[in-house]
């Protein structure tokens, strides 16, 4: 059986209305992972400084940090059964990544009992945690990928990157605290932590471009709080320290209690993009509702208002009158005046000019956030595919990206997609790097 123009145009909106409704689950979802990635980032700080310190320190605040990490862990795992639900329509790669974060939880347990008897190094056991917190913010870029509406992929991109600027931050917090509380410096650590400030600019200098006005005041006057102060003091301690001489041990809880309150900063933002992931949705999904209750008076007042076309074609084919020209669509060249339609096709056409320019708007909105987190994907791919032709690091294929970037005056971006179009070649290797 046929559907009417009224079925179809309710059915229309209805799948746009569930389409919003898929995308704040997902924001949901989104929110829980940012929130186990907090506290597993408190958890790698801490017991990077109770490892570093031969179980020391931060004994009481590991055992908090890993207590919350589990409670919500256990969450997650509800939540992601919950998605596999039909309504909730998962990929296959969204169900894959689910798989992978499960895979690395299952490690956790092994870890936690040996950090707790000191038998893990302070740089495995970040770099454990570092493994599953990033497939978690890979999950997350994949739930933000889906977004089609510039109310929420504006504020859905700015998450992403403040959560990986986070991230940065986290390990920053980690890679000091383990500094500190082992009372050495070395070269390549301070290599890590100039290495994790540049990944925290990158990060954050996308995430202010697509922050709404509040969240960047909020995210300017944090940049310049006296937390931030202390913090800037302290890199300069680690960063200007010669390899190989001591540190102060005392300064590592300070390090971990300094990064922790900028850290508290961005949470503090991150919270505040997830109201607003949530409004936007909410305002989304009235305003279909709204569209979906008002499409039947519109279809009626179609009806009783035919496009001026049709008048035109009725008036010329009236047997009882005399046609003076063929009817032609509005605005095509016509030798009839006078029109009784005139002030109908005025207004048609101030209507079809104001959709297009919002038309236009709202795809020039989409463009920007595909393509910043395009650029991501990509970059992420070129570096993976440099550490698997040449045996780099993933520090120093960025740094070669970003070289040969800044000595061809070229966008990392456009770099990372000449990169991964080269031929399996050996790269020249940077100084210092593999050979």
């Amino acid at each position: 059986m046929a559907l009417s123009a009224s079925q179809l145009v309710l059915h229309a909106k209805q799948l746009e209305i569930e389409a919003v409704r898929l995308m704040a689950s997902r924001v949901e979802l989104a929110d829980l992972i940012g929130q186990l990635i907090h506290t597993l980032q408190r958890e790698r700080g801490a017991s990077s400084v109770f490892l570093a310190s031969g179980g020391q320190r931060m004994a009481m605040e590991r055992e908090a940090a890993m207590a919350e990490s589990i409670r919500i862990e256990q969450r997650l795992g509800e939540r992601f059964a919950s998605q596999l639900d039909a309504s909730h329509k998962g990929s296959a790669s969204m169900v894959t990544l689910m798989a992978w974060v499960q895979l690395d939880l299952a490690t956790l347990a092994g870890l936690r009992a040996s950090i707790g008897q000191c038998q893990a190094s302070a740089l495995d056991a970040v770099a454990v945690f570092s493994r599953l917190i990033a497939a978690l913010l890979e999950l997350i870029f994949h739930l933000a990928d889906v977004a089609m509406y510039p109310g929420i992929s504006r504020p859905l991109v700015a998450f992403v990157y403040l959560l990986q600027g986070k991230e940065a931050a986290g390990q920053e917090r980690a890679v000091g605290a383990q500094m500190f509380a082992s009372g050495t410096c070395t070269e390549i650590q301070q290599q890590r932590v100039l290495h994790l400030l540049e990944a925290q600019r990158r990060s954050f200098r996308v995430m202010e471009q697509f922050a709404d006005p509040p969240l960047l005041a909020a995210w300017q006057g944090q940049s310049r709080g006296p937390a931030v102060a202390d913090l800037e003091q302290l890199r300069h301690v680690l960063l200007t320290a010669t390899s190989g001489a001591a540190l102060d041990a005392e300064r590592s809880e300070r390090w971990f209690e300094v990064c922790s309150q900028v850290i508290a900063g961005m949470w503090r933002l991150q919270m505040q993009l997830v109201q607003e992931l949530r409004a936007a949705c909410e305002a989304e999904i009235e305003s279909s509702q709204a569209d979906l209750q008002d499409s039947a008076g519109l279809l009626r007042r179609l009806l009783d208002n035919p496009p001026p076309h049709t008048h035109a074609v009725e008036l010329f084919f009236d047997a009882a009158g005399h046609p003076d020209a063929a009817p032609v669509l509005p605005g095509m060249p016509s030798d009839a005046s006078g029109s009784a339609d005139s002030a109908t096709v005025a207004s048609l056409k101030g209507l079809l000019q104001k959709q297009a320019a919002r038309l236009t708007r709202t795809e020039v909105e989409l463009d920007a956030a595909r393509r910043a987190l395009k650029e991501r994907k990509v970059i992420e791919r070129a570096k993976t595919a440099l550490m698997a032709r040449t045996g780099m690091s993933e520090d120093e294929a960025f740094r070669t990206l970003q070289k040969a970037a800044m000595d061809n005056n070229r966008r990392l971006a456009d770099v990372a997609e000449a990169t991964l179009a080269l031929p399996d070649i050996a790269l020249p290797p940077l100084p210092g790097g593999p050979d």
